[in-house]
């Protein structure tokens, strides 16, 4: 069972990364948007989609834009992908990415003296 869960992930994964670059032309879309990871129920009924974007600050907004656009993105996706029932979309902030900027921010403003290769 895990296995077919895997695999319908994966291609509702790739449908939607095809769907937002390709059909949509929200001009809000503009920057990179990648879907990370999604998590469909045993059922099809729900499907969790997490979001990435390039752009710290617009990634709530990203996310707004991609959740209203629900209704257009699963008919598209009822297109692209054979399923029993295609599941009721919800889109939410990959935190992951959001730990890993954070991370970086930090990093990089850390005041780390540079060590002499003579010593």
């Amino acid at each position: 069972m895990a296995n077919r869960m895997d695999r319908a992930n994966s291609e509702i994964q790739k449908a939607l990364i095809e769907i937002i670059k390709e059909k949509m032309n929200d001009p809000r879309l503009n920057q990179i948007v990648s879907i990370t990871e999604v998590e469909t129920t045993p059922d099809f009924k729900f499907c969790k989609a997490k979001v990435s974007v390039l752009d710290v600050e617009q990634i709530v907004n990203v996310t707004n834009v991609l959740q209203k656009s629900e209704g257009y993105i699963k008919r598209e996706l009822a297109k692209l992908v054979k399923m029993p029932q295609v599941p009721k979309i919800k889109f939410v902030v990959d935190k992951s990415t959001m730990s890993a900027i954070r991370v970086e921010e930090i990093l990089r403003n850390l005041n780390i003296p540079e060590v002499d290769d003579e010593e």
